[in-house]
């Protein structure tokens, strides 16, 4: 399956689980990791799908490499209909905004019509997993149900 990944980070550590999840999964599927901030809205391949993983910085706001694409998403009218997608988050319980950022995300794009398969998961830097004992279920999860969707079609 093809898969792009797009990260927005502000520290790094999206980018990292990014790498992480396609060295895990790269050798099973066709998988292209991309920083948000090199994408622009009408850049996303409908027949792509597309998992992005979004930190939370400063008061619940998106990290800085996820702000040029979420500015030019808000400001434009694109239809992502057809457009399958779901959504990590990561951040931190000891904010009242925890997770705020890939919330912002998740709905930015179903605002525009594309639909997010899955729940939105978001890791605690408190807690006492890493992220990616998380990330990877999750993301084979996400996997298979677009796997499943498409054999439905």
């Amino acid at each position: 399956m093809k898969i792009t990944i797009l990260y927005g980070t502000e520290t790094g550590n999206t980018e990292m689980l990014s790498e992480d999840l396609e060295s895990e999964f790269g050798s099973d599927h066709e998988i292209e990791v991309k920083n948000l901030s090199a994408v622009a809205p009408e850049d996303l391949d409908l027949t792509v799908f597309h998992v992005f993983l979004c930190s939370s910085y400063g008061d619940g706001e998106l990290p800085a490499s996820a702000k040029p694409f979420a500015e030019a998403l808000g400001a434009s009218d694109a239809d992502l209909s057809g457009l399958r997608f779901a959504i990590f988050g990561l951040g931190d319980s000891d904010y009242e905004t925890f997770g705020h950022g890939s919330e912002q995300l998740a709905d930015m794009l179903v605002k525009h019509k594309a639909q997010q398969v899955g729940p939105r998961l978001i890791h605690d830097a408190q807690g006492g997993d890493l992220a990616e004992d998380l990330a990877f279920p999750w993301f084979e999860e996400r996997v298979a149900e677009v796997e499943a969707l498409s054999d439905a079609a």
